[in-house]
């Protein structure tokens, strides 16, 4: 069984772990209260990745992520996961134009699914994603934190939202 190197993050929305193989990271997620904190193990993928969260929450990482990734998924997902690399800092794009990026328009639902299936948040920015209609859809971190990025990323304004929670 290989060797899984974990490392933890306290960030303004909360304790991030960060997962690594022997290859580069393999999950960046929120951990949600309760949930049990493991021993650290880290290596050179997840210290990369931590300095990059760490810079990212500062306002310093507006470029894509610069660090070893080691991705699961289907051929489908890790090909939405890609075109999500693609939507800029401080932009959004919807479930209909990366599907459409893909070239299967008619697959909004299976890229809203790969979108929730992301393994690596903030990196791979699945919260940039959002409805059709303007409006903040699903995240596996919570609308609440989707809103924080969007606005720390300058999408919402504060107090001059551009998207509605609902």
């Amino acid at each position: 069984m290989e060797t899984v190197f974990r490392d933890y993050i306290e960030t303004p929305l909360g304790l991030m772990v960060v997962e690594a193989t022997p290859r580069g990271v393999s999950k960046i997620r929120f951990l949600e209260e309760g949930e049990e904190i493991l021993d650290d193990l880290p290596n050179p993928h997840t210290m990369d990745a931590i300095e990059w969260i760490d810079n990212y929450f500062q306002g310093n990482s507006k470029l894509g992520f610069d660090f070893a990734i080691d991705l699961s998924g289907t051929t489908f997902q890790k090909q939405v996961w890609k075109e999500l690399c693609k939507v800029k800092y401080g932009t959004v794009a919807t479930y209909l134009d990366i599907s459409e990026r893909i070239g299967n328009p008619k697959a909004i639902r299976a890229v809203g699914a790969a979108n929730g299936q992301n393994p690596i948040a903030l990196a791979i920015p699945c919260h940039r994603v959002i409805g059709s209609d303007g409006t903040l859809t699903g995240y596996a971190g919570g609308l609440g934190r989707k809103k924080w990025l969007l606005q720390h990323e300058g999408y919402i304004k504060y107090g001059q939202e551009q998207l509605s929670l609902f």
